[in-house]
């Protein structure tokens, strides 16, 4: 997830109201688009504590500072929330969140933040509107089923509304020594490697071999238990897989490139998600 190339902020975009969908619940938990500044900073907060306190990412002098998980591109995403109510319908409820990047907020910073790590314009001449998705956490203490459906039925929400034609993204597997993760990168590059036109490539200098082993010799069941369950909720959604992964010294991860055109999705997901937002809305 590191950045290559020094950075400058951008000026903010005008303010953005609630993503469009409302809040979508299941019992104390809801799922949203953060609507203030604080809610952000919250989400900036949960960030640093996954990934620097708990996944050994090394933070600069600002982060280690601030413990915040802050950069570039903060000012120009959406930022989807996970609120626990029974802590708080504000900021202390925070408990899960992703970030959620459209073309126009690329544009504003000059890139989207994958190309730092892949070559992403064989989707970026795309004629459709794309989401990055990235800076995915959950709090230790609600790692179950529940949170995650949260989140995607958040993005699945947010996609129907503002009719994402292609999701992608950087996902992360722990440690940053490929061939602890030889069994987990050639099962994702032989049965899931996306097709040539929407096929992510690493950059020639960051790029790893991700067929690291015999197929053959390879535990699918097994393997399939090994990835994150964010790789793996990108999967069931139809996702592909880029070719070459990324060693992110910084966060302490290897990273593969997903790419999901949203027609993939299937019925279901259109279905629910559509009666989700008409009642959200009523």
């Amino acid at each position: 997830m590191s950045l290559t190339t020094p950075i400058v902020a951008p000026p903010l975009l005008p303010p953005k109201r609630d993503g469009g969908f409302g809040e979508l619940r299941a019992g104390n938990l809801g799922v949203r688009i953060a609507v203030s500044a604080a809610e952000r900073d919250a989400a900036q907060a949960l960030r640093y504590r996954i990934f620097y306190e708990e996944m050994g990412a090394q933070p600069d002098d600002t982060a280690r500072r601030l413990k915040r998980d802050i950069d570039i591109f903060d000012d120009v995403a959406d930022h989807l929330l996970v609120i626990d109510h029974a802590l708080g319908s504000g900021p202390r409820g925070v408990v899960g969140t992703y970030r959620l990047v459209q073309n126009e907020g690329a544009e504003r910073v000059g890139r989207f933040y994958t190309s730092d790590e892949y070559d992403i314009s064989r989707i970026t001449g795309f004629p459709g509107r794309l989401l990055e998705l990235g800076r995915s956490c959950v709090d230790p203490a609600y790692r179950g089923r529940a949170v995650m459906q949260l989140l995607w039925r958040g993005i699945a929400a947010y996609v129907f509304l503002h009719r994402i034609d292609v999701m992608f993204g950087c996902a992360s597997l722990p440690g940053t020594d490929p061939d602890r993760l030889a069994a987990e990168l050639t099962y994702l590059y032989h049965n899931h490697l996306a097709p040539p036109a929407l096929r992510l490539r690493a950059v020639p200098a960051r790029h790893i071999e991700m067929r690291r082993c015999d197929p053959a010799t390879l535990d699918h069941k097994r393997t399939q238990l090994l990835l994150p369950p964010l790789v793996k909720g990108y999967l069931r959604l139809g996702g592909f897989i880029g070719d070459g992964a990324v060693v992110d010294q910084q966060f302490n991860t290897t990273d593969v490139a997903v790419v999901v055109k949203t027609d993939l999705i299937t019925d279901k997901y259109y279905r629910h998600y559509e009666r989700q937002l008409r009642d959200a809305l009523d």
